[in-house]
Parts: C-alpha cells; sequence; structure tokens
C-alpha cells in the first residue's frame, strides 16, 4: 500500500541497499592507510595511471599505507577507458604479487580497472563471464577507492565498465560484490585536474543527475540522491569553471559527482549514455564531451513524458518555477550553455563525425543497454534523429 507524505507527494515503495562508507573532506586521502587496517588489508594493489602518479596523488596514498604497515605494489599501467587487456596485466601483478586488497586512486578508469581484476582474481574466467549484474559466484575482496576527478561516481557503484580490447564493445560487469567498502573524497585531490578534463568530468556528473532523475528505474531515494547531486553540480561547475583553484567548488563537484552516482546504482542512466558510447568508440570523443553534445537534445526529446520532473530541477537551478511550460527547454538551453562556456564543442560537425555515418551509430546506440531505461522509448531510429540534432544544432 502507498502512503502519502505531508505535502501530498506519494510515498511509492523501494529497495534501498547501501554498501559505500563515505569519507569526505579535505585532507582524508590522509586516513587511507587507516581504513585499509580496518579493514583487514595487509598487502595492497594500487591501481591508478601513471598521470595520476605524475600529478603526486599516489605518494600521500603510500605514506598513508606504510605509516600503517601495510604492504603495497603499484599497478600503473591503466589506460583510459580500460580494456580487457588492462585488466589482464593488472591480474597478473595481483596473482604474483598475493595481494589481499584493492585501492584505486584516480578516475574511473582506475576504478573500473581494479573492479575488473577483482572480478577475475576472486572468481576465475574472463571479463565477458561477468558482463550483465549478479554473475560472481564468490566473495570479492575488499576495494577503496580515491577519486581525483569529479565525473563517473565509479566510488558508488558496483559496475566495472571494461571494453573487450578485440570488438570495442564496452561491456558493464555489476554484482554488489563489486561495490567499494569506502570511497575517500578529497577535494584536494581534484584540484591538478587541467582546465579539459575539469569540464568533460563535470558535465558527465551532470548527466548522470539529469539522466538517473527520471529513468524508467528510478525510486524516492535514487531521486533523493538525484536532486541533491544536482544542486551541487549546478552551482559548483560554472563555479569550478570560473576558478579551478576553489576548494569549494571542487569539494560540490567531487560530493555531487559520488551522490550522482550512487543514484546511478538504483536507477541506471538513459539514451544520453547510448548515444555517447559509439562516438567514444569510432570518433574517439572523450566520454564527457560525447555526453555534452547530446544531453541537451535527449533532455527536449524527454520533455514530452518527463516535463514535471525537469521542471523541478529547472527550479532547483533558479532558472523558473518548476510549473512552468517551458522548463524543459530552459533546462536544456542551461546546459547547452555550460557546455558552450566550458569551451567544449556543441555539435558532432566540429568533432568530425561524419553525418553519413549517423544511421550506422544510431543502430549501435540501440544496441546499448543504458537506452532501455530511458523514460521516453527509444530505438535506432528515434537514436538517429537525436544524432541529427546534434550534428549542426541551430544557434
Amino acid at each position: 500500500m502507498l502512503s502519502t507524505s505531508s505535502n501530498g507527494e506519494v510515498l511509492d515503495p523501494f529497495d534501498y541497499d547501501p554498501r559505500t562508507r563515505v569519507v569526505f573532506g579535505p585532507g582524508v586521502v590522509h586516513r587511507l592507510g587507516e581504513l585499509v587496517a580496518e579493514y583487514g588489508g595487509k598487502h595492497v594493489l594500487l591501481v591508478t595511471d601513471h598521470g595520476i602518479e605524475a600529478a603526486g596523488h599516489v605518494a600521500p596514498c603510500l605514506a598513508s599505507l606504510h605509516q600503517r604497515g601495510i604492504a603495497c605494489t603499484v599497478f600503473r599501467d591503466v589506460q583510459p577507458n580500460p580494456t580487457t587487456d588492462d585488466v589482464a596485466r593488472g591480474l597478473a601483478v595481483a596473482k604474483h604479487e598475493r595481494i589481499d586488497f584493492f585501492v584505486a586512486v584516480g578516475g574511473g578508469s582506475a576504478m573500473d580497472c581494479a573492479k575488473g581484476v577483482n572480478f577475475l582474481l576472486t572468481n576465475g574466467g574472463e571479463m565477458r563471464d561477468y558482463w550483465g549484474v549478479g554473475k560472481a559466484h564468490a566473495p570479492m575482496l575488499p576495494l577503496v577507492a580515491v577519486p581525483t576527478t569529479a565525473g563517473t561516481g565509479s566510488e558508488a557503484q558496483s559496475f566495472a565498465l571494461i571494453a573487450d580490447a578485440a570488438t570495442h564493445r564496452k561491456m558493464a560487469c555489476g554484482d554488489k560484490k563489486a561495490a567499494c567498502r569506502a570511497a575517500l573524497l578529497d577535494p584536494e585531490l581534484t584540484i591538478s585536474m587541467p582546465a579539459g578534463v575539469t569540464a568533460a568530468t563535470g558535465i558527465d556528473a551532470i548527466s548522470h543527475a539529469v539522466e538517473s532523475f527520471v529513468t524508467t528505474k528510478r525510486n524516492p531515494i535514487s531521486q533523493v540522491f538525484s536532486r541533491r547531486a544536482w544542486k551541487l553540480l549546478s552551482t559548483g561547475f560554472p563555479a569550478v569553471i570560473a576558478d579551478r583553484s576553489s576548494i569549494q567548488a571542487r569539494g560540490a563537484m567531487l560530493l555531487g559527482a559520488h551522490m550522482a552516482g550512487a543514484a546511478i546504482e538504483n536507477s541506471m542512466l538513459g539514451a544520453t549514455h547510448a548515444l555517447a558510447n559509439p562516438l567514444t568508440a569510432h570518433y574517439d570523443i572523450t566520454h564527457g564531451l560525447a555526453i555534452g553534445l547530446m544531453l541537451p537534445h535527449v533532455v527536449r526529446y524527454n520533455s514530452e513524458v518527463v516535463a514535471a520532473m525537469y521542471g523541478r530541477l529547472a527550479a532547483d537551478a533558479g532558472l523558473c518555477e518548476h510549473e512552468d511550460p517551458v522548463a524543459s527547454e530552459l533546462l536544456a538551453n542551461q546546459i547547452a550553455g555550460w557546455v558552450r562556456t566550458a569551451g567544449c564543442p556543441t555539435a558532432l560537425r566540429e568533432c568530425g563525425v561524419d553525418r553519413s555515418r549517423l544511421s550506422h551509430l544510431a543502430e549501435e546506440a540501440a544496441q546499448q543497454w543504458t537506452g532501455t531505461f530511458n523514460p521516453r522509448p527509444v530505438a535506432a531510429q528515434q537514436l538517429e534523429e537525436l544524432y541529427r540534432c546534434a550534428y549542426e544544432p541551430a544557434a
């Protein structure tokens, strides 16, 4: 039976299962050793990449671990958008070193790779064996994530996104056992992000809040996370673009990205991500930039069925009253404006996308899992039209 809250909103039944402890604040990276020791870690595989290490983010992690007497092996050979090859290299190191704990330091790539290695180290087989949900049969090792970007929110999710090295097709491998035991959200670590990375990851986080708020899989708890994330991101993004050194803005972005990731864990995503993945695969367009190209058009498309929900987001951002009939258009325009202000591309034409290939891209987008959760149904025909809208949008 449904109940009604004091403000008249229907409270739908839900099943919320949080699994990740969150430690937030400037300097919390120095608590890494404390947390790993608390969870029983003796020999850590720290998964990162050369850029993150060069930026100086691995050193305080190692110092904190060593202070607690915890052995650590660093695997730094992670590429952007990790593939099965990255996972295989990490697995070889993990087996050789007989590690009993994972720490991921970096963006979504490091976290995805660490989860992928964890799947294979503890459960065997190949990554394709875990494509889907709930296919791990044995317990997995503890993982603590230290994100250095405010984007994917992967530290709040139980999915590893790994591309097949041969086909380049991305496999979403999800299992509750793969969720991070804890996430250390230290905004000081995100200060070093270049302007382009700040913009691309921030746009990705914004899309997570906007999409997760309206998916068919949404629930009252996921929407709380989506909306709180949106409030943080819609103020934090313009602030951090204006002043990349602002710890307050960086904190808003990092916490907002995490909350949006927590929303995804409960609600999934929509057509924007289905459209973005083929653009990344075929034209090497950075994921966040591909998202920025498509999100405004998906908002306009979805407004036919979720205008009232978009109205709440528009009102939260101070664009209009929530019942304003043009709220969805104002929301789409605001997102497009942020993309433009951040210096990111706003048309597929700018990115070298071949107009004659849009139908082929749409066929691939139609095979993406996330599109099945879009609030307004999409098939190849609708996805192709969305690509055409984004090819050269009206000024």
